[in-house]
C-alpha cells in the first residue's frame, strides 16, 4: 500500500554532468533539516551520493542512506536491500546518467516528482529537450501522474541560452522552478558532506533563498497530491 505521508523525487537526467548528485544531496539535506525522516538512494554507480553521506558530521540531521547501485550479495534480496525506515517522510533519488526506454518507464511509476537538472550550454539543453520529450512520450510521465520540474544549474539569467530553455519549457507547460548560481559554496558544502543551507557563511544567503524556492514548490506539490488522492476511492 502506497504511503500517503511518503514523498519521492528522482533527480533525473539522461546526460551525466549536469548536478544531479548535488541536487539530490542539498535536497535531501534540507529535508532533514527541516525535520523530515529523509532516506537518499544512490542509483548511480558513481556513489557519489553516498560518498558525501559517509562525510557527514554526526550531530548534523541524520539521513538514511541506501546504495542502490549495488546489487545486493547472495545471501540478500533487492527487495531487503531497497528497504526504508517505516517512518519515512521524503525520499531523494539520485539516479544513474543514460537512462531510456524500459527502464526509464520503472523509474517514472516508482515517483511522484521528477527535478530535471540543466546545465547553461547548447548541447546540455539540446539533450535535456530531447530527454523531456522522451519522458513525455515513452516515460508518458503526465498518465502516471508525475509532476515534473526543471532546475537550471550554474546558470545566468537574461541569457540567450536561458531564454531558449525557459521558451522551450513554457510550449510543454514545465515549471522552471529555480536557477542555481555557480558558486564553490556547493563544493565547500560537498566537501563536508553538508548542504549549502547549512553552511554557517553569510555569503550563502542567497543560495539558501534559492533552495526555499524550491522547497515551496515541492511542498505546493505535495499538498496537490494529497489532495487528489483524499478523493481516490
Amino acid at each position: 500500500m502506497f504511503d500517503r505521508n511518503m514523498q519521492k523525487i528522482i533527480v533525473l537526467n539522461s546526460k551525466g554532468g549536469c548536478g544531479k548528485t548535488t541536487i539530490a544531496t542539498n535536497l535531501a539535506s534540507l529535508y532533514a533539516q527541516q525535520g523530515f525522516v529523509t532516506a537518499l538512494m544512490d542509483y548511480d554507480p558513481q556513489g557519489s551520493s553516498m560518498r558525501w553521506l559517509s562525510l557527514r558530521p554526526q550531530d548534523n540531521k541524520k539521513i538514511f542512506g541506501v546504495q542502490a547501485h549495488r546489487q545486493p550479495g547472495s545471501a540478500q534480496t533487492r527487495a531487503f536491500q531497497l528497504r526504508l525506515p517505516h517512518s519515512t517522510e521524503r525520499v531523494v533519488i539520485d539516479a544513474p546518467a543514460g537512462i531510456n526506454g524500459q527502464a526509464l518507464v520503472d523509474f517514472v511509476c516508482q515517483v511522484d516528482v521528477l527535478l530535471i537538472p540543466v546545465l547553461p550550454s547548447p548541447i546540455d539543453i539540446h539533450a535535456a529537450t530531447t530527454f523531456i520529450k522522451d519522458l513525455l512520450l515513452v516515460g508518458k510521465i503526465r498518465s502516471h501522474g508525475v509532476r515534473v520540474g526543471v532546475l537550471a544549474n550554474r546558470m545566468r539569467k537574461n541569457t540567450r541560452v536561458y531564454q531558449s530553455l525557459e521558451k522551450f519549457l513554457a510550449s510543454l507547460k514545465l515549471p522552471f522552478i529555480a536557477s542555481l548560481r555557480d558558486t564553490q559554496h556547493y563544493v565547500h558544502a560537498a566537501e563536508r558532506g553538508i548542504g549549502v543551507h547549512e553552511l554557517w557563511d553569510k555569503r550563502a544567503e542567497k543560495d539558501r533563498q534559492q533552495w526555499q524556492q524550491i522547497m515551496v514548490w515541492l511542498e505546493d506539490n505535495r499538498a496537490m497530491i494529497a489532495a487528489q488522492q483524499r478523493h481516490v476511492p
